[in-house]
């Protein structure tokens, strides 16, 4: 007799977190080990839809039933085979994805969606475990040489793909180690960096060079790669943050959230470098995603008094609202690890003011809480203030996580006289720029955006890229079926 579906039998479950009063003590991983046998039982949920729209939701594609039914009956070497055809990096979206897919999952419509992000980091971790994962060694060598200017996740799938069609490619990080925003724009309590340099091994035993400390357009001259490569990808991210000029942004205090997360996570891998502290503070962090998540578990882990986030958006309903319904990325309120080891939330205030001591220091901001008027085909929303909501909130270190408005124009960008979009990101037809043999992916292309539209990036402009080498079609596909044995 054939087995019950899954999702008629069992529950979404999802690993055992380590208790807050532990995890604070460290900046390991904060998730519990995840058995076999449960994955398998997870995978069984998953509905063999008649039309997937997790496929719809993933923009890599990912063959998402496929690895799910393959799990379930125990052939795990064939999963990780399904996923990789699709994804060079589960072992990073496993762990920091978002996971659209499972936005988009049809069980979702009246039940929770399957565990599809766990299981993807449950196979990956699987195949490194039995040794499954090596070093992709392409067919044939090339004669074409490329080079990838930055190593964000864009930057190393871009690498990956173009190293696999056999070309000689060589990337360069102006920063000290590869990795990009996955090295120092995420905390090591959700992507422990080991978890890269256990990759960037295998890239590099595949013939790609790295090179760090190497600023194009600054010590690598622009020039010197137009002469000796035939193709260029451009990976460098969004990198210019948003800043909030309101009155008093010039005292001390006041920070970006990347000069705050880099350096300690810098000082977690060992350097020597000065962290701007937290400790004893009364830490306000402006802005309400997963950068300013990231800036309050941080904080936290420095020994912070007290964490206060702000949004300007008014509070999400706990459930999926009406205006975004299934299969579209849901409107509603989300709580990250970060806030449940200790944070206020304050939705739908705005930053009036940073008021300063006598030493031109912070010591408060001034909120104001606001409200949004309904707008119409002619007419953007309104934002109004509600009167007499005006008040301080004591703050010794202000921290800006309201998002990147573009790349850095200015060195590289401005040298290969690149034509740039209305929004300042560099504007590509299929990932080629304006400049012969100049192309673009990740956020530097589309702006800012999640780690698996980069990776996805990254392998769109790797077949652009290959496809004008060979002056033909690309030999890269979106889906790799060599890779499956199913």
């Amino acid at each position: 007799m054939k087995q019950k579906p899954g999702f008629l039998k069992y529950q979404r479950q999802t690993p055992d977190v380590r208790q807050p009063a532990e995890r604070l003590k460290d900046y390991r991983e904060i998730y519990q080990a995840f058995g076999k046998k449960e994955t398998q039982t997870q995978a069984h949920r998953c509905m063999d839809c008649g039309v997937p729209f997790c496929h719809n939701g993933c923009p890599l594609g990912n063959i998402i039933p496929e690895f799910n039914e393959a799990i379930h009956e125990g052939k795990w070497k064939d999963a990780y085979r399904i996923l990789s055809s699709t994804n060079n990096f589960p072992e990073f979206t496993g762990r920091i994805c978002p996971a659209p897919c499972e936005a988009a999952c049809v069980l979702g419509i009246n039940q929770d969606p399957v565990t599809i992000e766990l299981i993807e980091k449950q196979i990956i971790e699987h195949a490194f475990e039995q040794g499954w994962v090596e070093a992709d060694l392409p067919k044939e060598r090339s004669q074409k040489k490329v080079a990838v200017v930055g190593s964000g996740p864009a930057g190393l799938a871009a690498a990956a793909q173009l190293n696999k069609a056999g070309h000689q490619v060589e990337v360069y990080e102006r920063d000290d180690r590869i990795g990009g925003l996955l090295r120092y724009g995420i905390p090591d309590f959700k992507l422990e960096k080991s978890v890269i340099d256990r990759r960037v091994k295998l890239m590099e035993d595949a013939g790609i060079v790295f090179h760090t400390n190497a600023n194009v357009g600054g010590n690598i001259l622009v020039t010197e790669l137009l002469a000796e490569k035939d193709a260029i990808v451009l990976c460098g991210g969004a990198t210019i943050p948003r800043d909030l000029p309101v009155e008093g942004r010039e005292l001390k205090g006041i920070h970006f959230a990347m000069d705050f997360l880099k350096p300690t996570n810098q000082w977690v891998a060992g350097d020597e470098v000065d962290v701007i502290s937290a400790e004893q503070k009364h830490v306000v962090v402006i802005g309400g995603g997963d950068t300013g998540a990231d800036c309050v578990g941080t904080s936290n882990r420095h020994g912070a008094m007290d964490v206060t986030q702000l949004e300007l958006l008014t509070k999400p309903p706990e459930t999926r609202d009406p205006s975004t319904p299934w299969p579209l990325w849901p409107m509603q309120l989300r709580t990250s690890s970060s806030h449940e080891e200790g944070c206020e939330r304050k939705w739908a205030v705005m930053t009036k003011a940073f008021i300063g001591n006598e030493e031109g220091h912070i010591k408060a901001v001034r909120i104001v809480e606001v409200d949004w008027e309904e707008g119409n085909e002619q007419q953007a929303p309104k934002l109004v203030e509600r009167p007499n909501s005006e008040r301080d909130i004591p703050c010794d270190l202000a921290l800006l996580a309201i998002g990147y408005i573009h790349p850095q124009h200015e060195g590289m960008l401005a040298q290969l006289e690149v034509e740039l979009s209305k929004r300042g990101n560099v504007a590509a037809n299929d990932y080629k720029t304006n400049q012969d043999k100049i192309f673009v992916a990740g956020d530097m292309h589309r702006g800012q955006s999640l780690v698996v539209w980069a990776i996805s990036e990254g392998r769109e402009a790797a077949r652009a890229v290959d496809a004008y080498l060979r002056g033909g079609d690309s030999i890269l596909e979106g889906k790799d079926t060599s890779l499956w044995e199913v």
